[in-house]
């Protein structure tokens, strides 16, 4: 884990990535299962958020591998966007359940100081937006000498607007000898428009990124002195951490005593060690509707589509379809999100709004909060493609290598037909082999499994039939992916 230095270079730095986050205000692309760390919303978008999060600072550029704190629920979707970014992670620790990040950072940092205590870390969200990687680069290394110094350095963002939809940072007195940097005079919350408003026009403030870069030992020295309980918590769950399947398991009992709060109400608004940075490096956080509006490449009219859609008389728009075509006239200022079980409308200025929508469809029992049509599995996914009372149809794509459990159902029976690809089959004991065009059944109660042994896909259509349909109707007597009993999926 150790990262060789350069002449008159700060010490060692260790990325950490929070990507626990459900992203719940870019509902309905965004849900529980497939949160907008993972997604790619436009066809020009070459990474995902979070792989764009992970080829920040690269170890070539004389950064350690990266640290990724992540939830259970997303481990394989982790695994699979540090693969295609060709990032191999230092670690990957998963929360058991969600705490907010102090308790994650916190963590991170008794990791790094297990071997470094002098360490500097990089907190970096992984759903954020940076357009501008060298100037980015540049700004972790000048944090890194300041963080040097004893200093908790935030990364302050240039307004460019009277934006109400972030917290503030008022700077205070420069640092000496640390050209551009202040300390921290008071944190602010999100403002109304008014207030804001008046914040751009002081040139005092600055908006807060969630972006941090501190010693690690500095900040476990502030977490002990302010939320020791924080830190208790984390040093337990570590110290009582599994490995498994390349994956850092936190104790989930220990972790679960830790406060849930974020490290700005934990550690960043009491400590007197708080500096901040002011930078400019096309950031944005993603947080709502109007922000990937903001972001997106805009026609004359203003307005951002992505998909097929048909606009008349149309102005400040984003259109974003997955299913049909989209027709609009004599509208303005609408976001207007069509995917295959879930269509939003909403005006564009309550696009922070989306994430109480969410709250309702959750306390409702709605199951469009959490997952897609198309559920993602570490072996592929599969999309459901008609479901009915007593029958279900789905198409079954596992990537190459990839190998289903051993199961059985109690009230379902199976049809399988291949149809890209070649799969290999195990039903009651017996295995073979089955080609495109060809096809099985499997009845109720008859233990199965299925794997692609291919380089290719492996596509099928699975046809159910039964009395019960649901993903729970799963015994499970062998799963190379080590899912709990509870993870249906």
């Amino acid at each position: 884990m150790s990262v060789q230095k350069e002449s008159n270079s700060v010490d060692a730095m260790y990325p950490i990535v929070l990507s626990g986050g459900s992203g719940t205000r870019l509902w309905p692309l965004s849900r529980a299962m497939y949160p907008k760390q993972f997604i790619r919303f436009s066809h020009a978008q070459a990474h995902s958020f979070l792989s764009s999060t992970l080829l920040r600072l690269p170890v070539s550029a004389g950064f350690a591998a990266p640290i990724i704190i992540g939830n259970n629920d997303h481990r394989f979707l982790i695994e699979d966007e540090a693969r295609r970014a060709g990032v191999a992670p230092c670690a990957v620790i998963l929360e058991p359940v969600a705490r907010n990040t102090a308790p994650a950072i916190a963590v991170a940092a008794l990791h790094v100081a297990r071997s470094d205590p002098d360490g500097i870390l990089v907190i970096m969200p992984s759903d954020h937006v940076v357009n501008d990687g060298p100037g980015f680069v540049a700004a972790v290394r000048r944090a890194g000498a300041v963080a040097m110094s004893g200093k908790l350095v935030l990364f302050g963002i240039r307004p460019t607007g009277p934006h109400t939809g972030y917290g503030y940072i008022r700077r205070g007195e420069p640092l000496a000898g640390f050209e551009g940097a202040y300390g921290v005079a008071a944190f602010a919350e999100k403002p109304d428009q008014a207030t804001a408003e008046r914040y751009l026009a002081s040139g005092d403030y600055a908006w807060n990124s969630g972006i941090f870069v501190f010693r690690a030992r500095t900040f476990l020295d502030e977490l002990a002195r302010l939320q020791p309980a924080i830190l208790a918590a984390a040093r337990e769950a570590l110290a009582g951490a599994k490995q498994d399947l390349g994956f850092l398991r936190l104790d989930a009992q220990a972790f679960a005593t830790a406060p849930a709060i974020s490290v700005d109400y934990a550690v960043m608004e009491r400590t007197a060690s708080a500096a901040v940075l002011p930078i400019d490096i096309g950031w944005n956080d993603v947080g709502s509707w109007s922000s990937l509006w903001e972001i997106s490449g805009r026609d004359a009219q203003g307005n951002a589509v992505e998909g097929n859609a048909i606009l008349e008389e149309t102005r400040d728009c984003y259109v974003h379809s997955e299913r049909a075509l989209v027709s609009t006239i004599g509208v303005k200022d609408l976001v207007i999100v069509d995917t295959p079980d879930a269509l939003l409308v909403a005006d564009r200025a309550r696009a922070q709004d989306v994430s109480g929508l969410v709250a309702r469809l959750r306390r409702e029992k709605r199951k469009e909060h959490e997952q897609h049509v198309r559920n993602y599995r570490p072996w592929g996914h599969f999309e459901t493609l008609s479901l009915a009372p007593r029958f279900q149809v789905k198409l079954l794509h596992v990537k190459p290598g990839g190998k289903l459990s051993m199961q059985m159902h109690h009230h379902r029976s199976e049809h399988w037909v291949v149809v890209h690809g070649t799969a290999r089959v195990s039903i009651g004991g017996e295995e073979k082999l089955v080609r495109e065009n060809e096809s099985v059944y499997i009845t109720a109660t008859q233990w199965h499994r299925l794997e692609n042994p291919g380089k290719t896909p492996l596509e099928m259509i699975e046809v159910q039939i039964g009395s019960y349909l649901g993903e729970d109707d799963i015994v499970r007597s062998d799963d190379i992916y080590h899912r709990a009993p509870e993870e249906t999926k």
